[in-house]
Parts: structure tokens; C-alpha cells; sequence
């Protein structure tokens, strides 16, 4: 079977990559698609690196075996791009924060949230919890205390900290200078009052 090189102009269209994740998101070792493909793993690892183009034929047969669409690798991804000063302003509670929407509206599968904390910004008194699955909450500048029911961990710029969105908490700024913060929730979900979700 012959392989078409591809073009090194800038109009070449990288596949190999999505197909490279297909198969790894179903699992599939390189040994195991050439078995199903009948094409030899050296090629199929030429293809997934962009280095040979697949025919037509063996385009749609690899396609087949990862149960995709021939489509789906010539799709433009969705992009959404929110510039800092567009991001939408939200309010999850506590006093001295500018909170920040950075991912794009409707966005469900993840979302960002920037928070500019004022000296001695606070949350709520009251340990509150996000309805989400995971928070990964990171300091990108100034100081930064997270108040757990049973734990009190003090951050610093760079520092990162995960945790389950259900587990009660609430934080601090415990400094004279402003703290920026980025919580990412993960997955967040669409119907709590502190969730991201809703905004």
C-alpha cells in the first residue's frame, strides 16, 4: 500500500494527532490497530506523527477500527477565546474579590474562575461547598489560606491545591497586598447557587 507523503506548506493538515488520541481514548495499543487494520505498525506510527498521509482507503479503515467519524479529523475544534477584560464578573460570596469567568459561556466540562483579593480580602465565615467535583485551587500571586473544617493550609505564588468541590471550606487573604488566585472546577455542575455553572 502506498503512502502519500504529506506537503511541508503551511496548508498540510495534521491528523495524526487525532487520531492518535482516538485510539488511545479507546484504549487500543499500536499492536492491537495494526492487527484490526492490517497495516504495520511503523506506518501507523508515521501516520500518527504526521509524517505520511494514509490513503483514502486506509483513512476510512482506520477510522472504522477506532469508530470515528473520516469527518471529525477535518472539523475546525470549537475555540473560545475570552480576553481578561471581556471575562464575565461573578460573585461566589466573600468580601475584597473580583472574581472573573475566564472560560467561555456555557462551557460545562470545565471552568476557570480568576479572583483578584483585595489586603485582607475573606470568604464567607461559614465553610461553604461548590457543586463540582474536584477544585484545583492555584496562587499565582501574593498569599493565600484556605480554611478546611479539620485543616488550615497557607499558600504562596506558584503554590497549588487540590481537593473535592463537596468538601466545606472557605479562605483568606492574610496579607497587606493584593493575592490572584485561579480556581478550576472540575466537572462543574449546573444547578447550585455556588456553583460556577450557573453564571
Amino acid at each position: 500500500m502506498k503512502a502519500i507523503p504529506l506537503e511541508s506548506g503551511a496548508e498540510a493538515l495534521a491528523i495524526g494527532a487525532r487520531l492518535r488520541a482516538a485510539r488511545q481514548q479507546k484504549r487500543l495499543t499500536m499492536d492491537q490497530l495494526a492487527a484490526s487494520t492490517g497495516l504495520t505498525k511503523g506506518f501507523l506510527s508515521r501516520v500518527e506523527r504526521d509524517l505520511t498521509s494514509p490513503s483514502v482507503a486506509t483513512l476510512v479503515s482506520l477510522c472504522q477500527a477506532l469508530s470515528i467519524d473520516v469527518g471529525s479529523l477535518f472539523e475546525e475544534p470549537p475555540l473560545k477565546v475570552v480576553r481578561r477584560n471581556e471575562a464575565r464578573k461573578i460573585n461566589l460570596g466573600g468580601h475584597g474579590i473580583d472574581e472573573r469567568l475566564l472560560t467561555g459561556h456555557g462551557e460545562r466540562r470545565v471552568q476557570v474562575i480568576r479572583a483578584d483579593i483585595e489586603p485582607l480580602g475573606q470568604g464567607e465565615s461559614e465553610l461553604y461547598s461548590v457543586d463540582c467535583e474536584l477544585e484545583v485551587l492555584h496562587v499565582v500571586e501574593g498569599e493565600f489560606v484556605v480554611r478546611f473544617s479539620k485543616d488550615t493550609i497557607h499558600l504562596h505564588a506558584g503554590d497549588t491545591v487540590t481537593y473535592p468541590g463537596r468538601e466545606p471550606h472557605s479562605w483568606l487573604n492574610p496579607t497587606e497586598s493584593k493575592s490572584v488566585v485561579l480556581w478550576t472546577l472540575v466537572p462543574a455542575a449546573a444547578h447550585s447557587g455556588r456553583a460556577a455553572a450557573s453564571y
